[in-house]
C-alpha cells in the first residue's frame, strides 16, 4: 500500500507535492520520494523515512520545475531496508520516464524473466514497481517506433500493459518533455482520482482528501482500465484501455486504510464506516443483550465512526477509554513479539474510570494477528472492567491479501482455520462479535450503484482477478516484507491509525 500524487502546473510544484504527500502519509511511512521536471531534465530526491524527515530545505530547492510526481511507500514486497527501492523509479528510454505505483503485481516474477529474455531490459531491484515501469517503457517504445510521441501512442501502450500485467496497480508516470500519464488496473482495486484548481493546473492522487487539502477541486475518479494523459499545457486526454473493465475496489480501503474524510469511487469513507457500525449493531444484539453492556469504547482511531453509530443504535453511552500517544515509536520497528506487546501499552493508555466496574464493549475496525487485541482486552481488565466484549467492524481476516496490503501469512492470521470461539479464547474477551462478509459488502456497496463488487479476498478468499492459486500466494508470501519475528513488522497492525 502506498500513496501517489502527480501534478502538471504553470508554477513550481515542489512545495505542492510535498504538502500533498503529508496528506497521504497515512498510506506509507517507510520511504518518500519526489521527482520534478524542468526542460526535459528530471530532479529527484527519495529516501527512507517520513516525509518531514526525508525532505530538507536543500532538497526542496533542488526540485525544479512545474510538473512532478511524489510517493509515500509502505512496502509489501521486495526489500524494505533498501534505499534503492524507494520510489519514484527512473528509466532513460524511451524519452525518459519516471513512475510511482500503488499496488502489487501478482505476476512480477514471470514479467521479470520476460523482460530479461524477450524485451532485453534489466531490473536492478526486487521491486515490482520497477518491473511495471520497464513494461510500460517497452510498450511505449514499441508503439512510437522512434516517431514523436502522441496521446494515441500512449493509450496503445497502456492497452498492452493491461494485457501483460496482472494484479493491482494505480500508476502515475512522468514522460520527459511530454506530460503526466496516469492509469488504473482493469478492476480499479487501488484508488486514483483527478482534480483541477481553475488555473489550468491538474493533480492526480490516491485520495480525494489530497486534492481538497491542496486547494484543488475534485473532478472525477480515474476509471478502472482507463488511462489519463495530461500534457505540459494542462490539456487532459483520456481513453479506456481495458477490454472488460469492472469496478471492484479493495474493501479494506473503506474498512481501515483510507482517511475518513476521503471519497473513493463515489463512496464516502466516513459514511461507509457509519454503515458498518449500523450492521455491526445487529450482530451485537444477537450475541450480547444491550442490557448487559454499560459502555461502548472504540479502539483508536479508525473504529470511531462505527463505534459511535453502534452505540447510538443500541442506546448505549459512547466513551473514549483509550488515549493514544502520537509520539511513541512505531510498533513495527521493535523486534520480537514481547517487545511489540509492550509497545501497545506505550502507544495506548486507559482512562481507568471508564472501565472500573463496568461491562465494556470494545469496537475495533478489524482483527488481524490478534496480538494487539489480546493486549488491549487485558488492559481493559487491568483497569477494572467486569466483562470485556470485543466487536470487529470487519469480518474475520482469514486469507492473505495479494493486491498491495501486507497481510501476514495465513499461519499468522488469528482467524485462519479457527472458529470464532477459538479466536475469542485466544484474545481472552468474554464475547467476540464479528461483522459478516455479506453485511460488510451491503453496508458499503449500498453507497454506490456503479460498483461491480469488491475485492474482499482477505475476508472471503475470492481474488477478484481470478488468477491467484495457492502456489501464487506461497510465492508472494516468500517476497513479503517482515515475515520473521525478528524482522520489522510491516503488517497492517503496524500501520499508524489514519487519523494521525
Amino acid at each position: 500500500m502506498c500513496g501517489i500524487v502527480g501534478v502538471v502546473s504553470n508554477a513550481p510544484v515542489n512545495q505542492l507535492i510535498y504538502d500533498a504527500l503529508l496528506l497521504l502519509q497515512h498510506r506509507g511511512q517507510d520511504a518518500a520520494g519526489i521527482v520534478t521536471q524542468q526542460e526535459r531534465k528530471f530532479f529527484m530526491h527519495k529516501a527512507k523515512g517520513m516525509v518531514k524527515d526525508v525532505f530538507r530545505t536543500r532538497n526542496m530547492r533542488s526540485l525544479l520545475g512545474n510538473c512532478g510526481l511524489g510517493q509515500v511507500r509502505y512496502p509489501t514486497a521486495g526489500n524494505a531496508f533498501s534505499e534503492e527501492e524507494a520510489q519514484p523509479f527512473y528509466v532513460n528510454a524511451p524519452f525518459g520516464i519516471v513512475l510511482v505505483h500503488n499496488g502489487n503485481l501478482t505476476n512480477a516474477h514471470a514479467l521479470k524473466a520476460e523482460l530479461f529474455n524477450t524485451d532485453h531490459r534489466h531490473i536492478n531491484t526486487e521491486s515490482d514497481s520497477e518491473v511495471l515501469l520497464n513494461v510500460l517503457a517497452h510498450e511505449i517504445e514499441k508503439t512510437t517506433r522512434g516517431l514523436p510521441l502522441q496521446p494515441m501512442d500512449i493509450f496503445a501502450a497502456v492497452r498492452n500493459v493491461h494485457k501483460r500485467v496482472k494484479g493491482s496497480y494505480a500508476v502515475i508516470a512522468l514522460i520527459a518533455g511530454h506530460g503526466v500519464l496516469a492509469f488504473r488496473d482493469p478492476y480499479g482495486i487501488r484508488p486514483l482520482c483527478m482534480g483541477t484548481n481553475g488555473e489550468g493546473n491538474v493533480m492526480l492522487a490516491s485520495e480525494s482528501v489530497t486534492l481538497e487539502g491542496s486547494s484543488f477541486t475534485f473532478e472525477r475518479n480515474v476509471n478502472p482500465g482507463e488511462a489519463v494523459f495530461v500534457d505540459l499545457q494542462g490539456k487532459v486526454h483520456a481513453q479506456q484501455c481495458a477490454e472488460t473493465p469492472q469496478l471492484s475496489p479493495c474493501i479494506f480501503e473503506f474498512v481501515y486504510l483510507a482517511r475518513p474524510d476521503s471519497v473513493m469511487d463515489g463512496i464516502s469513507v466516513y459514511q461507509a464506516r457509519l454503515n458498518l457500525g449500523e450492521t455491526l449493531a445487529k450482530r451485537v444484539i444477537s450475541t450480547v443483550p444491550p442490557s448487559e453492556i454499560d459502555v461502548v469504547i472504540p479502539i483508536p482511531e479508525s473504529s470511531r465512526p462505527s463505534a459511535a453509530q453502534l452505540a447510538q443504535l443500541l442506546g448505549l453511552p459512547y466513551r473514549e477509554g483509550f488515549v493514544k500517544n502520537r509520539y511513541v515509536g512505531r510498533t513495527f520497528i521493535m523486534p520480537g513479539q514481547g517487545v511489540r506487546k509492550k509497545s501497545v501499552r506505550q502507544k495506548l493508555n486507559v482512562i481507568a474510570s471508564e472501565f472500573k466496574g463496568r461491562n465494556v464493549l470494545l469496537v475495533d475496525d478489524s482483527i488481524v494477528r490478534g496480538t494487539t487485541s489480546k493486549e488491549i482486552v487485558q488492559m481493559a481488565r487491568d483497569a477494572g472492567a467486569r466483562k470485556v466484549y470485543l466487536a470487529s467492524a470487519a469480518p474475520p481476516v482469514r486469507f492473505p491479501n495479494v493486491y498491495g496490503i501486507d497481510m501476514p501469512t495465513s499461519s499468522e492470521l488469528v482467524a485462519h482455520n479457527r472458529t470464532v470461539e477459538q479466536v475469542r479464547e485466544i484474545i481472552g474477551c468474554d464475547a467476540l462479535i464479528y461483522q459478516d462478509v455479506d453485511g460488510m459488502k451491503k453496508a458499503i456497496g449500498s453507497l454506490s450503484n456503479k460498483l461491480a463488487g469488491f475485492d474482499a479476498s482477505c475476508f472471503d478468499g475470492i481474488y477478484v482477478t481470478g488468477d491467484i492459486s495457492s502456489d501464487d500466494i506461497e510465492r508472494l508470501n516468500e517476497k513479503r516484507v517482515g515475515g520473521d519475528e525478528g524482522q520489522e513488522d510491516t503488517s497492517r497492525l503496524a500501520l499508524p491509525n489514519n487519523a494521525d
